[in-house]
């Protein structure tokens, strides 16, 4: 729902005996932080915006403190950040009858570090350059038949799948869950995150959901809450849904891949050109072409932006439908980014690398403003036919195989400062930094199993 004013929203509250309200805020690994508050704390918010502790922009997603402070630490006391309430993005939630829900963007000093108010920016520039972008997400996630306890007592492992085998685009399993499956849709639908499409994947327990596109901004919106409140409704009902990217050594990692297409001000897709090059590019616009060279261009530079997690480097291995290089291809899911040529309306980029743990306004920020600085400077690369983990063209870079070394390439990225600002590069940098320290405190079960006896 949008409302042009407070007062119009006040209107609709009272129409709709509406009596308890929550705010949100989305944090840098794409968690949803927020709190109930109280119709007359509501009001004001709605006109003057309030604070929320700073702590969501200095502690990790385990709700651990980051050492090397920046935007916040115990340096700056752990003050209120000024947050201001968006009126394009209330929302009733299912499940919670009577509740309505809004998300914000964190102001002064955070504003530059906020992944919903960089998504943002990054569409402005678009619009200055004559481009309305639409986009949407889908997502691959396990659904398991477990609880929050059993999965801690089980140490996340040996854990009993929602229905077992392999059963990708299963009629057998969605008819069987067919209440699942439709409670979910409705649940979504009433959300304001519709589901165009859902289905089962490879895997046990595996569902994969398209959602429907919308202005980008709107997009990164419906991916953030789909996530959170997929995870809500799955524990509601006694099961357990995780959008980790790579859960199992035995199947393949779950994806978050970004459909995005750019439109004139007339609302015409300037993808599709019908005096297209020919094949293999067929109706591939200039302004298309140009958009996924530099998707593919700036990839490696950017790839903490995508894959923000030690795990999602576990999915980047060949054969299991992710990419290893910075590649594009013609309706080609080898590569990175997968040009979709389709029709006048449908033409757009897939940008496949995406694994589903990734934070949905960052992703999209990279997608997008790597392929508008294609656009500006009317880059080129041509494309990979066949399979792309082992026929890429001699050059083709490689991604890099670890958080640390991606992050390590982003920080000093000239280009990435150039599109995201020093302090979100500064600020994103530290925290992934520290993600990929955490992980080398860690001793493994490989490392135990490998070497306790036999060295």
């Amino acid at each position: 729902m949008q409302f042009d004013s407070p007062e119009d929203l006040e209107r609709y509250i009272d129409e709709k005996n509406i009596r308890f309200f929550k705010m949100g805020v989305v944090d840098i690994d794409g968690v949803l932080r927020g709190k109930y508050i109280n119709r007359s704390k509501f009001s004001s918010a709605l006109r003057d915006g309030l604070g929320f502790c700073d702590v969501v922009m200095g502690w990790d997603s385990q709700d651990k403190l980051y050492e090397r402070g920046g935007l916040t630490g115990w340096q700056t006391g752990y003050k209120d950040a000024p947050v201001s309430l968006d009126l394009k993005s209330v929302r009733l939630l299912p499940g919670e009858d009577d509740t309505l829900f809004v998300l914000g963007n964190l102001g002064a000093q955070y504003d530059r570090a906020c992944p919903r108010s960089l998504l943002s920016r990054i569409s402005k520039k678009a619009s200055e350059l004559g481009y309305q972008v639409r986009a949407s997400l889908e997502y691959e996630f396990f659904v398991f038949d477990e609880s929050p306890e059993s999965v801690r007592r089980k140490h996340y492992r040996n854990l009993v799948p929602l229905s077992p085998g392999m059963f990708g685009y299963s009629i057998l399993r969605n008819s069987v869950h067919s209440d699942l499956y439709r409670e979910l849709l409705d649940a979504m639908t009433l959300l304001e995150a519709p589901i165009e499409g859902l289905h089962t994947e490879t895997g046990p327990g595996v569902m994969e959901a398209a959602l429907c596109h919308a202005p980008v901004c709107e997009a990164g919106d419906r991916a953030a809450l789909f996530k959170t409140f997929t995870k809500v409704f799955m524990q509601q009902r006694g099961y357990m849904a995780t959008f980790m990217a790579k859960y199992s050594n035995d199947y393949p990692g779950q994806s978050g891949h970004v459909h995005l297409s750019l439109e004139d001000e007339q609302g015409k897709n300037v993808f599709h050109s019908p005096n297209g090059s020919g094949a293999p590019l067929g109706a591939m616009s200039d302004t298309f072409r140009h958009f996924v060279a530099g998707q593919v261009q700036l990839l490696p530079q950017l790839l903490p932006m995508v894959c923000s997690t030690v795990n999602a480097y576990r999915r980047l291995v060949p054969g299991f439908w992710a990419p290893t290089h910075a590649s594009w291809g013609i309706d080609n899911r080898t590569t990175a980014v997968r040009a979709i040529v389709g029709g006048p309306s449908s033409a757009r980029s897939e940008y496949r690398l995406g694994p589903a743990d990734a934070n949905p306004y960052l992703v999209l920020s990279a997608a997008l403003a790597s392929g508008l600085y294609g656009i500006e400077h009317q880059l080129e690369i041509p494309p990979v036919e066949g399979n792309a983990y082992e026929k890429v063209p001699p050059g083709t870079p490689r991604l890099a195989s670890s958080l640390g070394e991606a992050t390590t390439l982003f920080h000093a990225s000239q280009v990435a400062r150039e599109l995201f600002g020093d302090v979100f590069v500064d600020h994103f940098s530290m925290t992934r930094f520290w993600e990929e320290q955490e992980y080398q405190k860690h001793v493994s079960d490989f490392e135990l199993n490998r070497y306790f006896e036999v060295i």
